[in-house]
């Protein structure tokens, strides 16, 4: 897709987390899902964190050539965040 097309509201590349982000994994009580976001060639480091009924979406910059690259560092990128931020990470 050309850039005047995007720039203008053109269609983009899907966005959407791709189908086979893998499983989820509990750590310290929280549950991650990892859902990395298919954009071109490469996937971005997304992960769904759930507790309690309440949810983070964790989406960062990072891309990752390959679906397991970006799957195993969003599960990465998500425990990190856990160890940092605890029950702060929901607001």
């Amino acid at each position: 897709m050309s850039l005047l097309s995007r720039l203008f509201g053109g269609k983009s590349e899907s966005r959407e987390p791709s189908a086979a982000a893998g499983s989820t994994e509990d750590h310290k009580g929280f549950l991650i899902t990892p859902k990395p976001i298919r954009e071109g060639g490469q996937y971005r480091v997304s992960a769904l964190i759930e507790k309690d009924g309440r949810k983070h979406d964790l989406i960062r910059a990072d891309t990752m050539a390959s679906l397991e690259e970006a799957t195993s560092l969003s599960l990465s990128k998500a425990r990190q965040m856990i160890d940092e931020q605890g029950e702060g990470l929901f607001g």
